[in-house]
């Protein structure tokens, strides 16, 4: 049985310390239950045009839908940018790749499912625990689930090479996950710019904080101290059933 959920939303996208363009886009619309991060490729053309393209195609879908009429449009939309960044590619950057990781969390009741290319990350935080819900597409990742390395070398080693995004491959293959949500948790949407700087533990301790916006505010100032590499893109929600 499904019960109405309103939901708090916080989110922040910043440019970094190394970096002269912002290169990620994010967009959030709570009250149709969805928020996106898109992460421009990094060293490829045109990667803010990527991930802007991606966020202006989400940011027009309707807010009536059910969870698979918005799930089926949300897969035709980035299908639709994928096809758009590969014309793109061909006819002003010479064939050069234009493309962007996502991750896309969805959400209607006590369901919810993400979407995701690339290493953009989707996390839950529920009583205290620290979950990521999406599977990074990179080499390392890969090679772990292949059985051709182990774990502890995969926990050595380090990549920004990643094996899928919108706009990498003339198909595009989206990975999908169904949770349940439940109205402690807390959920985070990220690039890899807020990962790569801030520990798993300190994260988790930024989104106990009852103020989605001071926990965002907190994660992208620690962040930058930390001198930012990347681009930083964080999205933050959280349920509340209504009574």
């Amino acid at each position: 049985m499904q019960f109405p959920i309103e939901w708090q939303s916080a989110c922040e996208t910043h440019t970094g310390v190394r970096r002269d363009i912002n290169e990620d886009s994010l967009f959030i619309s709570p009250e149709i239950g969805l928020w996106v991060v898109a992460d421009g490729m990094g060293g490829h053309d045109a990667g803010d045009f990527a991930s802007q393209a991606i966020v202006n195609a989400l940011s027009q879908l309707p807010g009536q839908d059910t969870l698979s009429e918005l799930l089926d449009r949300v897969d035709d939309r980035l299908i639709e940018v994928n096809d758009l960044l590969r014309d793109h590619a061909r006819s002003h950057c010479g064939g050069n790749t234009v493309g962007s990781t996502v991750v896309t969390m969805l959400a209607k009741g006590n369901v919810g499912v993400v979407l995701w290319a690339g290493d953009s990350r989707l996390y839950r935080l529920r009583a205290g625990m620290l979950e990521q819900i999406t599977r990074d597409h990179n080499p390392i990742v890969d090679l772990l689930e292949e059985g051709l390395i182990s774990e502890h070398t995969a926990l050595s080693k380090d990549t920004n090479i990643i094996t899928r995004a919108v706009g990498g491959q003339d198909d595009l293959v989206l990975d999908i996950a169904v949770f349940d949500v439940l109205a402690e948790d807390t959920f985070l949407l990220c690039s890899d710019g807020l990962y790569r700087e801030l520990s798993h533990q300190e994260m988790s301790d930024f989104l106990e904080i009852e103020s989605l916006a001071d926990s965002v505010k907190g994660m992208l100032e620690l962040s930058l101290e930390r001198g930012a590499r990347d681009n930083v893109s964080i999205v933050v929600s959280r349920p509340d059933r209504l009574q």
